[in-house]
Protein backbone atom coordinates (compact mmCIF):
# COMPACT_ATOMS: atom_id res chain seq x y z
CA UNK A 1 0.00 0.00 0.00
CA UNK A 2 2.74 2.35 1.35
CA UNK A 3 4.53 1.70 -2.08
CA UNK A 4 1.34 2.35 -4.21
CA UNK A 5 0.92 5.85 -2.39
CA UNK A 6 4.72 6.46 -3.08
CA UNK A 7 4.16 5.98 -6.77
CA UNK A 8 0.79 7.62 -6.62
CA UNK A 9 2.28 11.00 -5.32
CA UNK A 10 4.08 11.91 -8.29
CA UNK A 11 1.84 11.32 -10.72
CA UNK A 12 -0.83 13.49 -8.39
CA UNK A 13 1.62 16.21 -8.41
CA UNK A 14 2.20 15.73 -11.92
CA UNK A 15 -0.95 15.20 -13.02
CA UNK A 16 -3.90 15.86 -10.73
CA UNK A 17 -2.21 18.97 -8.69
CA UNK A 18 -0.91 22.47 -10.12
CA UNK A 19 -1.81 20.93 -14.16
CA UNK A 20 -5.80 20.39 -12.91
CA UNK A 21 -5.81 24.08 -12.04
CA UNK A 22 -3.58 24.80 -14.84
CA UNK A 23 -5.87 23.01 -17.26
CA UNK A 24 -8.80 25.41 -16.74
CA UNK A 25 -6.88 27.98 -17.69
CA UNK A 26 -7.86 27.65 -21.32
CA UNK A 27 -5.95 31.26 -21.93
CA UNK A 28 -2.79 29.44 -20.74
CA UNK A 29 -3.66 25.66 -21.61
CA UNK A 30 -4.48 26.48 -25.11
CA UNK A 31 -1.06 27.95 -26.49
CA UNK A 32 0.95 25.62 -24.51
CA UNK A 33 -0.78 22.76 -26.83
CA UNK A 34 0.09 24.57 -29.75
CA UNK A 35 3.25 25.50 -29.09
CA UNK A 36 4.01 21.53 -28.34
CA UNK A 37 2.09 21.30 -31.91
CA UNK A 38 4.21 23.65 -33.52
CA UNK A 39 7.63 22.45 -31.86
CA UNK A 40 6.72 18.98 -33.04
CA UNK A 41 6.44 20.32 -36.32
CA UNK A 42 9.60 22.04 -36.53
CA UNK A 43 11.73 18.63 -35.18
CA UNK A 44 10.41 16.79 -37.67
CA UNK A 45 11.57 19.20 -40.41
CA UNK A 46 14.39 19.49 -38.86
CA UNK A 47 15.01 15.89 -38.96
CA UNK A 48 14.29 15.19 -41.80
CA UNK A 49 16.66 17.92 -42.92
CA UNK A 50 19.22 16.12 -41.50
CA UNK A 51 18.61 13.14 -43.22
CA UNK A 52 17.99 14.90 -46.57
CA UNK A 53 21.76 16.26 -46.29
CA UNK A 54 23.00 13.13 -45.02
CA UNK A 55 22.10 11.14 -47.67
CA UNK A 56 22.93 13.86 -50.71
CA UNK A 57 25.97 13.56 -48.87
CA UNK A 58 26.05 10.00 -49.10
CA UNK A 59 24.61 10.00 -52.61
CA UNK A 60 27.75 11.65 -54.37
CA UNK A 61 30.27 10.16 -52.22
CA UNK A 62 29.22 6.75 -53.67
CA UNK A 63 29.15 8.62 -57.05
CA UNK A 64 32.54 9.87 -56.04
CA UNK A 65 33.51 6.07 -55.35
CA UNK A 66 32.55 4.91 -58.11
CA UNK A 67 34.12 8.02 -60.08
CA UNK A 68 37.51 6.48 -58.51
CA UNK A 69 36.93 2.99 -59.54
CA UNK A 70 37.01 4.13 -63.06
CA UNK A 71 39.90 6.36 -62.72
CA UNK A 72 41.84 3.39 -61.34
CA UNK A 73 40.56 1.39 -64.18
CA UNK A 74 41.84 4.32 -66.72
CA UNK A 75 45.64 4.68 -64.96
CA UNK A 76 45.75 0.32 -64.78
CA UNK A 77 44.82 0.59 -68.75
CA UNK A 78 47.68 3.48 -69.63
CA UNK A 79 50.48 2.13 -67.06
CA UNK A 80 49.91 -1.81 -68.61
CA UNK A 81 49.92 -0.03 -71.74
CA UNK A 82 53.46 1.55 -70.55
CA UNK A 83 54.69 -1.43 -69.28
CA UNK A 84 54.22 -3.18 -72.54
CA UNK A 85 56.45 -0.83 -74.50
CA UNK A 86 59.05 -1.33 -72.11
CA UNK A 87 58.97 -5.11 -72.27
CA UNK A 88 58.58 -4.97 -76.02
CA UNK A 89 62.08 -2.51 -76.57
CA UNK A 90 63.67 -5.31 -74.29
CA UNK A 91 62.67 -7.82 -76.70
CA UNK A 92 63.28 -5.70 -79.41
CA UNK A 93 65.82 -3.08 -79.07
CA UNK A 94 66.20 -0.32 -81.76
CA UNK A 95 64.50 2.44 -83.31
CA UNK A 96 60.57 2.61 -82.62
CA UNK A 97 57.83 5.38 -83.12
CA UNK A 98 58.37 8.00 -80.21
CA UNK A 99 55.49 7.82 -77.73
CA UNK A 100 55.25 11.37 -75.97
CA UNK A 101 54.42 10.08 -73.15
CA UNK A 102 57.59 7.77 -72.61
CA UNK A 103 60.71 10.23 -71.46
CA UNK A 104 63.18 6.95 -71.80
CA UNK A 105 63.08 3.38 -71.61
CA UNK A 106 66.48 1.03 -69.92
CA UNK A 107 66.74 -2.67 -69.52
CA UNK A 108 68.60 -4.29 -66.49
CA UNK A 109 70.60 -7.16 -66.19
CA UNK A 110 73.13 -8.37 -63.89
CA UNK A 111 73.04 -4.99 -62.20
CA UNK A 112 74.12 -2.63 -65.52
CA UNK A 113 72.11 -0.97 -68.16
CA UNK A 114 72.21 -3.47 -71.20
CA UNK A 115 70.12 -1.10 -73.97
CA UNK A 116 68.54 2.43 -73.27
CA UNK A 117 65.86 4.04 -75.55
CA UNK A 118 67.84 7.40 -75.32
CA UNK A 119 71.57 7.06 -74.09
CA UNK A 120 71.77 11.01 -73.56
CA UNK A 121 69.23 11.31 -71.40
CA UNK A 122 69.42 10.50 -67.54
CA UNK A 123 68.92 6.75 -66.47
CA UNK A 124 67.55 5.82 -63.49
CA UNK A 125 69.52 3.07 -61.33
CA UNK A 126 68.48 -0.22 -61.55
CA UNK A 127 64.75 -0.75 -59.29
CA UNK A 128 65.02 -3.02 -56.60
CA UNK A 129 61.10 -4.58 -55.61
CA UNK A 130 59.42 -7.67 -55.43
CA UNK A 131 57.31 -9.31 -56.94
CA UNK A 132 56.27 -8.77 -60.84
CA UNK A 133 55.72 -4.71 -60.96
CA UNK A 134 56.39 -1.62 -58.83
CA UNK A 135 56.74 1.60 -59.47
CA UNK A 136 58.70 4.69 -58.41
CA UNK A 137 59.37 8.75 -58.72
CA UNK A 138 62.24 9.95 -60.52
CA UNK A 139 62.74 13.63 -60.53
CA UNK A 140 59.85 15.51 -61.75
CA UNK A 141 59.02 12.14 -63.58
CA UNK A 142 57.40 8.87 -62.77
CA UNK A 143 58.55 5.43 -63.82
CA UNK A 144 57.85 2.05 -63.80
CA UNK A 145 59.51 -1.04 -63.71
CA UNK A 146 58.67 -4.72 -64.24
CA UNK A 147 60.65 -8.37 -64.17
CA UNK A 148 61.32 -10.08 -67.46
CA UNK A 149 63.08 -13.01 -66.75
CA UNK A 150 66.19 -12.35 -65.45
CA UNK A 151 65.58 -8.71 -66.52
CA UNK A 152 64.24 -5.57 -65.11
CA UNK A 153 62.92 -3.21 -67.64
CA UNK A 154 62.47 0.31 -66.23
CA UNK A 155 60.18 2.93 -68.26
CA UNK A 156 60.14 6.72 -67.43
CA UNK A 157 56.97 8.63 -68.55
CA UNK A 158 55.29 11.97 -67.89
CA UNK A 159 52.75 11.37 -64.94
CA UNK A 160 50.38 14.16 -66.78
CA UNK A 161 50.08 11.18 -69.53
CA UNK A 162 48.37 8.68 -67.70
CA UNK A 163 45.20 10.60 -68.08
CA UNK A 164 43.66 13.71 -69.29
CA UNK A 165 43.45 16.70 -67.23
CA UNK A 166 39.94 17.27 -67.50
CA UNK A 167 39.47 13.14 -65.67
CA UNK A 168 41.28 14.37 -63.08
CA UNK A 169 38.88 17.13 -61.89
CA UNK A 170 38.60 16.92 -57.81
CA UNK A 171 41.19 13.98 -58.45
CA UNK A 172 44.68 12.29 -58.16
CA UNK A 173 46.71 9.52 -57.85
CA UNK A 174 48.68 8.25 -55.05
CA UNK A 175 52.04 5.66 -55.11
CA UNK A 176 52.39 5.33 -50.98
CA UNK A 177 52.44 9.08 -49.31
CA UNK A 178 53.27 10.66 -52.84
CA UNK A 179 51.11 12.41 -55.00
CA UNK A 180 51.60 11.52 -58.54
CA UNK A 181 49.35 13.37 -60.62
CA UNK A 182 46.48 15.94 -59.41
CA UNK A 183 44.20 17.81 -61.11
CA UNK A 184 42.29 21.45 -60.59
CA UNK A 185 39.80 21.42 -57.31
CA UNK A 186 42.11 19.26 -55.58
CA UNK A 187 42.22 19.84 -51.71
CA UNK A 188 45.39 17.71 -50.06
CA UNK A 189 44.14 18.14 -46.53
CA UNK A 190 40.27 16.74 -47.41
CA UNK A 191 38.87 13.27 -47.10
CA UNK A 192 38.45 11.23 -50.34
CA UNK A 193 37.46 8.34 -51.92
CA UNK A 194 39.98 5.87 -53.08
CA UNK A 195 40.54 2.88 -55.09
CA UNK A 196 43.43 0.49 -55.64
CA UNK A 197 44.71 0.59 -59.63
CA UNK A 198 44.78 -3.15 -60.41
CA UNK A 199 48.38 -4.69 -60.84
CA UNK A 200 50.00 -1.47 -59.55
CA UNK A 201 50.95 -0.37 -56.47
CA UNK A 202 49.08 3.00 -57.24
CA UNK A 203 45.85 4.20 -55.99
CA UNK A 204 43.35 6.83 -57.64
CA UNK A 205 41.50 8.95 -55.37
CA UNK A 206 38.81 11.78 -55.65
CA UNK A 207 36.55 13.87 -53.47
CA UNK A 208 33.02 15.01 -52.77
CA UNK A 209 31.98 19.04 -53.97
CA UNK A 210 29.98 19.60 -51.40
CA UNK A 211 28.27 22.44 -52.66
CA UNK A 212 27.28 20.91 -56.10
CA UNK A 213 26.27 18.10 -54.06
CA UNK A 214 23.83 20.00 -51.36
CA UNK A 215 22.40 22.32 -54.33
CA UNK A 216 19.24 20.56 -54.76
CA UNK A 217 19.17 19.63 -50.82
CA UNK A 218 19.26 23.83 -50.63
CA UNK A 219 16.67 24.32 -52.93
CA UNK A 220 13.81 22.37 -51.43
CA UNK A 221 15.17 24.79 -47.95
CA UNK A 222 11.68 26.48 -48.60
CA UNK A 223 9.44 23.56 -48.07
CA UNK A 224 11.21 22.57 -44.58
CA UNK A 225 10.96 26.48 -43.80
CA UNK A 226 7.13 26.44 -44.91
CA UNK A 227 6.71 23.06 -42.75
CA UNK A 228 7.81 24.83 -39.49
CA UNK A 229 5.91 28.59 -39.81
CA UNK A 230 2.89 27.42 -41.40
CA UNK A 231 1.93 25.20 -38.80
CA UNK A 232 3.05 28.07 -36.30
CA UNK A 233 0.91 30.57 -37.93
CA UNK A 234 -2.40 28.65 -38.44
CA UNK A 235 -2.07 27.25 -34.63
CA UNK A 236 -1.08 31.37 -33.17
CA UNK A 237 -4.48 32.14 -35.19
CA UNK A 238 -6.63 29.36 -34.01
CA UNK A 239 -5.20 29.60 -30.76
CA UNK A 240 -6.27 33.28 -30.72
CA UNK A 241 -9.87 32.27 -32.00
CA UNK A 242 -10.43 29.71 -29.61
CA UNK A 243 -8.88 31.61 -26.39
CA UNK A 244 -11.62 34.37 -27.37
CA UNK A 245 -13.78 31.90 -27.95
CA UNK A 246 -13.66 29.92 -24.50
CA UNK A 247 -13.02 33.08 -22.74
CA UNK A 248 -16.63 34.79 -23.76
CA UNK A 249 -18.42 31.60 -23.30
CA UNK A 250 -16.58 31.64 -19.41
CA UNK A 251 -18.06 35.01 -19.14
CA UNK A 252 -21.12 34.16 -20.38
CA UNK A 253 -21.49 31.06 -17.70
CA UNK A 254 -19.75 33.11 -15.27
CA UNK A 255 -22.47 35.71 -14.66
CA UNK A 256 -25.15 32.95 -15.03
CA UNK A 257 -23.36 31.11 -12.26
CA UNK A 258 -22.89 34.79 -10.36
CA UNK A 259 -26.68 35.54 -11.05
CA UNK A 260 -27.81 32.20 -9.60
CA UNK A 261 -25.65 32.85 -6.37
CA UNK A 262 -27.59 36.42 -5.65
CA UNK A 263 -30.82 36.55 -3.91
CA UNK A 264 -33.65 38.10 -5.26
CA UNK A 265 -33.61 41.08 -4.64
CA UNK A 266 -29.94 41.52 -5.91
CA UNK A 267 -30.67 39.47 -9.21
CA UNK A 268 -33.48 42.55 -9.67
CA UNK A 269 -30.87 44.91 -8.79
CA UNK A 270 -28.61 43.76 -11.42
CA UNK A 271 -31.54 43.71 -14.05
CA UNK A 272 -32.73 46.76 -13.43
CA UNK A 273 -28.69 48.03 -13.66
CA UNK A 274 -28.52 46.17 -16.79
CA UNK A 275 -31.57 47.53 -18.14
CA UNK A 276 -30.30 51.53 -17.56
CA UNK A 277 -27.20 50.86 -18.74
CA UNK A 278 -28.84 50.18 -22.08
CA UNK A 279 -31.41 52.82 -21.74
CA UNK A 280 -28.21 55.55 -21.45
CA UNK A 281 -27.23 53.95 -24.89
CA UNK A 282 -30.34 54.10 -26.27
CA UNK A 283 -30.59 57.77 -24.98
CA UNK A 284 -27.41 59.20 -26.54
CA UNK A 285 -27.69 57.61 -29.39
CA UNK A 286 -31.04 58.82 -29.72
CA UNK A 287 -29.72 62.54 -28.51
CA UNK A 288 -27.44 62.60 -31.28
CA UNK A 289 -30.09 62.08 -33.74
CA UNK A 290 -32.47 64.22 -32.48
CA UNK A 291 -29.90 66.95 -32.75
CA UNK A 292 -29.10 66.34 -36.02
CA UNK A 293 -32.39 65.98 -37.36
CA UNK A 294 -33.64 68.98 -35.53
CA UNK A 295 -30.63 71.00 -36.88
CA UNK A 296 -31.09 70.46 -40.41
CA UNK A 297 -35.37 70.97 -39.95
CA UNK A 298 -34.12 74.58 -38.06
CA UNK A 299 -31.88 75.47 -40.50
CA UNK A 300 -34.22 75.56 -43.62
CA UNK A 301 -36.95 77.78 -42.56
CA UNK A 302 -34.07 80.16 -41.37
CA UNK A 303 -32.54 80.74 -44.52
CA UNK A 304 -35.90 81.93 -45.68
CA UNK A 305 -36.06 84.10 -42.51
CA UNK A 306 -32.70 85.34 -43.16
CA UNK A 307 -33.79 86.28 -47.03
CA UNK A 308 -36.80 87.43 -46.83
CA UNK A 309 -35.38 90.23 -44.09
CA UNK A 310 -32.30 90.97 -46.67
CA UNK A 311 -34.98 91.72 -48.86
CA UNK A 312 -37.13 94.25 -46.75
CA UNK A 313 -34.10 95.73 -45.45
CA UNK A 314 -32.72 96.95 -49.25
CA UNK A 315 -36.36 97.62 -50.07
CA UNK A 316 -35.55 95.31 -53.22
CA UNK A 317 -39.79 95.76 -54.36
CA UNK A 318 -39.94 99.16 -53.10
CA UNK A 319 -40.05 101.69 -50.14
CA UNK A 320 -41.13 100.17 -46.54
CA UNK A 321 -42.62 103.16 -46.07
CA UNK A 322 -40.32 103.76 -42.62
CA UNK A 323 -36.67 103.64 -41.83
CA UNK A 324 -37.54 101.60 -38.91
CA UNK A 325 -38.48 98.90 -40.66
CA UNK A 326 -35.71 98.85 -42.51
CA UNK A 327 -33.74 98.79 -39.17
CA UNK A 328 -35.50 96.02 -37.92
CA UNK A 329 -35.41 94.29 -41.28
CA UNK A 330 -31.26 94.15 -41.33
CA UNK A 331 -31.48 93.49 -36.95
CA UNK A 332 -33.81 90.30 -38.28
CA UNK A 333 -31.54 88.82 -40.93
CA UNK A 334 -28.52 89.48 -38.41
CA UNK A 335 -29.87 87.82 -35.83
CA UNK A 336 -31.34 85.38 -38.56
CA UNK A 337 -27.60 84.82 -39.56
CA UNK A 338 -26.13 84.32 -35.80
CA UNK A 339 -28.66 81.87 -35.35
CA UNK A 340 -27.95 79.85 -38.40
CA UNK A 341 -24.21 79.49 -37.35
CA UNK A 342 -25.31 78.41 -34.47
CA UNK A 343 -27.58 75.45 -35.24
CA UNK A 344 -24.78 74.85 -38.33
CA UNK A 345 -22.39 74.07 -35.46
CA UNK A 346 -24.63 72.43 -33.26
CA UNK A 347 -25.36 70.11 -36.60
CA UNK A 348 -21.29 69.70 -36.74
CA UNK A 349 -20.65 68.60 -33.29
CA UNK A 350 -23.54 66.01 -33.65
CA UNK A 351 -22.20 64.35 -37.09
CA UNK A 352 -18.63 64.39 -35.33
CA UNK A 353 -20.02 62.94 -32.30
CA UNK A 354 -22.06 60.27 -34.08
CA UNK A 355 -18.73 59.29 -35.97
CA UNK A 356 -20.59 60.82 -39.57
CA UNK A 357 -18.11 63.21 -40.08
CA UNK A 358 -15.68 61.67 -43.04
CA UNK A 359 -11.85 62.16 -42.39
CA UNK A 360 -9.50 61.54 -45.19
CA UNK A 361 -5.82 61.41 -43.85
CA UNK A 362 -3.30 62.70 -46.68
CA UNK A 363 0.32 64.35 -46.80
CA UNK A 364 -0.56 68.36 -45.84
CA UNK A 365 1.76 71.16 -45.07
CA UNK A 366 0.82 72.54 -41.81
CA UNK A 367 2.41 75.77 -42.32
CA UNK A 368 0.64 76.12 -45.38
CA UNK A 369 -2.63 75.42 -43.91
CA UNK A 370 -1.64 77.86 -40.98
CA UNK A 371 -0.67 80.73 -43.50
CA UNK A 372 -4.18 80.49 -45.46
CA UNK A 373 -6.35 80.36 -41.73
CA UNK A 374 -4.85 83.82 -40.99
CA UNK A 375 -5.56 85.64 -44.14
CA UNK A 376 -8.96 84.45 -44.14
CA UNK A 377 -9.46 85.86 -40.49
CA UNK A 378 -7.78 89.05 -41.07
CA UNK A 379 -10.60 91.06 -42.22
CA UNK A 380 -12.24 90.66 -38.96
CA UNK A 381 -9.19 90.97 -36.95
CA UNK A 382 -8.68 94.50 -38.70
CA UNK A 383 -12.19 95.39 -38.01
CA UNK A 384 -11.70 94.60 -34.25
CA UNK A 385 -8.28 96.94 -34.11
CA UNK A 386 -6.64 93.40 -33.61
CA UNK A 387 -3.62 92.41 -34.86
CA UNK A 388 -3.52 88.39 -36.33
CA UNK A 389 -0.15 87.18 -37.57
CA UNK A 390 1.93 84.37 -38.83
CA UNK A 391 5.08 84.48 -36.78
CA UNK A 392 7.26 81.43 -36.38
CA UNK A 393 6.26 79.11 -39.72
CA UNK A 394 8.57 76.35 -40.25
CA UNK A 395 7.48 73.92 -43.50
CA UNK A 396 6.76 70.63 -41.54
CA UNK A 397 4.30 67.88 -43.31
CA UNK A 398 1.75 65.91 -41.11
CA UNK A 399 -0.85 63.57 -41.74
CA UNK A 400 -3.87 64.68 -41.69
CA UNK A 401 -7.17 65.49 -42.95
CA UNK A 402 -6.30 69.31 -44.77
CA UNK A 403 -10.18 70.20 -43.94
CA UNK A 404 -10.15 68.90 -40.48
CA UNK A 405 -7.01 71.08 -39.93
CA UNK A 406 -8.36 74.17 -41.25
CA UNK A 407 -11.82 73.98 -39.44
CA UNK A 408 -9.59 73.38 -36.28
CA UNK A 409 -7.53 76.41 -36.52
CA UNK A 410 -10.36 78.42 -37.91
CA UNK A 411 -12.22 77.52 -34.68
CA UNK A 412 -9.13 77.99 -32.08
CA UNK A 413 -8.85 81.72 -34.87
CA UNK A 414 -11.85 83.06 -34.00
CA UNK A 415 -11.58 81.54 -29.82
CA UNK A 416 -8.42 83.76 -29.82
CA UNK A 417 -10.60 86.87 -31.76
CA UNK A 418 -13.17 86.66 -29.41
CA UNK A 419 -11.16 86.26 -26.63
CA UNK A 420 -9.19 89.28 -27.27
CA UNK A 421 -9.61 92.87 -26.63
CA UNK A 422 -9.48 95.69 -29.30
CA UNK A 423 -5.79 96.88 -29.72
CA UNK A 424 -4.26 93.19 -28.87
CA UNK A 425 -2.80 90.53 -30.60
CA UNK A 426 -2.58 87.01 -32.18
CA UNK A 427 -0.02 85.54 -33.32
CA UNK A 428 -0.34 81.95 -35.11
CA UNK A 429 3.38 79.70 -35.05
CA UNK A 430 4.09 76.36 -36.51
CA UNK A 431 7.09 74.35 -35.75
CA UNK A 432 8.18 70.62 -36.24
CA UNK A 433 9.23 68.49 -33.05
CA UNK A 434 10.58 64.31 -32.64
CA UNK A 435 7.23 62.82 -34.35
CA UNK A 436 4.66 65.73 -34.46
CA UNK A 437 4.09 68.89 -36.46
CA UNK A 438 2.75 71.92 -33.94
CA UNK A 439 0.57 74.74 -34.40
CA UNK A 440 0.39 77.41 -31.92
CA UNK A 441 -2.64 80.04 -32.07
CA UNK A 442 -1.08 82.43 -29.30
CA UNK A 443 -3.44 85.69 -28.18
CA UNK A 444 -2.93 88.64 -25.36
CA UNK A 445 -6.76 88.09 -24.32
CA UNK A 446 -7.77 87.69 -20.18
CA UNK A 447 -7.13 84.29 -20.27
CA UNK A 448 -8.90 81.55 -18.47
CA UNK A 449 -8.50 80.49 -14.84
CA UNK A 450 -7.85 76.96 -13.75
CA UNK A 451 -11.37 75.55 -13.21
CA UNK A 452 -11.93 76.93 -17.03
CA UNK A 453 -9.07 75.20 -18.50
CA UNK A 454 -10.35 71.96 -17.20
CA UNK A 455 -13.67 72.40 -18.19
CA UNK A 456 -12.94 73.51 -21.91
CA UNK A 457 -12.89 71.46 -25.13
CA UNK A 458 -16.62 70.18 -23.50
CA UNK A 459 -19.46 70.86 -25.40
CA UNK A 460 -21.51 73.97 -24.69
CA UNK A 461 -19.05 75.00 -22.58
CA UNK A 462 -19.05 78.99 -22.53
CA UNK A 463 -16.73 81.38 -20.75
CA UNK A 464 -18.35 85.04 -20.91
CA UNK A 465 -16.28 87.61 -20.85
CA UNK A 466 -17.28 91.34 -20.28
CA UNK A 467 -17.89 93.33 -23.66
CA UNK A 468 -17.02 90.32 -25.34
CA UNK A 469 -19.34 88.01 -27.64
CA UNK A 470 -19.19 84.21 -27.19
CA UNK A 471 -20.81 81.32 -29.26
CA UNK A 472 -22.65 78.43 -28.77
CA UNK A 473 -19.27 76.95 -26.48
CA UNK A 474 -19.03 74.13 -29.23
CA UNK A 475 -16.01 75.52 -31.21
CA UNK A 476 -13.34 73.85 -28.90
CA UNK A 477 -14.89 70.77 -28.42
CA UNK A 478 -15.52 70.64 -32.23
CA UNK A 479 -11.61 71.37 -32.70
CA UNK A 480 -10.50 69.10 -30.26
CA UNK A 481 -12.72 65.83 -31.29
CA UNK A 482 -11.77 66.67 -35.25
CA UNK A 483 -7.86 66.86 -33.82
CA UNK A 484 -8.52 63.13 -32.12
CA UNK A 485 -10.08 61.61 -34.85
CA UNK A 486 -6.52 62.70 -37.04
CA UNK A 487 -4.71 61.32 -34.31
CA UNK A 488 -3.46 64.44 -33.09
CA UNK A 489 -3.83 66.54 -29.56
CA UNK A 490 -4.82 69.71 -28.40
CA UNK A 491 -3.73 71.26 -25.30
CA UNK A 492 -4.61 74.80 -23.45
CA UNK A 493 -2.28 76.69 -21.62
CA UNK A 494 -3.67 79.90 -19.68
CA UNK A 495 -3.33 81.70 -16.82
CA UNK A 496 -5.64 84.89 -15.71
CA UNK A 497 -5.08 87.95 -16.92
CA UNK A 498 -1.75 86.12 -19.12
CA UNK A 499 -3.48 85.29 -22.37
CA UNK A 500 -3.77 82.00 -23.49
CA UNK A 501 -1.87 79.02 -26.54
CA UNK A 502 -3.75 76.40 -27.58
CA UNK A 503 -1.45 74.22 -29.24
CA UNK A 504 -2.46 71.66 -31.90
CA UNK A 505 -0.20 68.44 -32.41
CA UNK A 506 -0.54 66.29 -35.56
CA UNK A 507 1.63 63.04 -36.74
CA UNK A 508 4.82 64.21 -38.56
CA UNK A 509 5.56 62.00 -42.20
CA UNK A 510 9.13 60.93 -41.52
CA UNK A 511 11.47 59.60 -43.88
Amino acid sequence: MAQLRALQGPWEFAGWGLPRRTLRNVRLMVPICIALICGSFAAAAALSMRMDRAHALNQAAHFEQARAADLAEIAAMALDRLAATGLGFARNPGPRAADPAIRNIAVFRGGSIRAALNAQTALPPEPSFTGVRTFFAFGPEAGLAVHDGDRTIAVLFDPAALMPASVLHRAALFSGGDTIASGGGWRPASASQRSPVAGWPLQAATQVDDDDALTSWRGVLPLYLFVILGPAIAGGWLAALFVGAFERHEKAAHAIRALKTLRPIEARLMVRLANAERAAVEAARSKSEFIAHMSHELRTPLNAVIGFAEIIGQGLFGPTGHPKYAEYAGDIAEAGRGLHARIGDILEFANIEAGRHPIRLETVDLAALANACVEEHKGRAFSRRIILDTGFAVPVEVRADPQAVKRVLANLITNALAYTQEGGAVLVDVRAEEGAGVALVRDSGMGFSPVEQRRAGGAFQRFDRAGQVTGAGLGLAIAMELARRMGGAMRLCSGPGGGSMMELRLPKITG
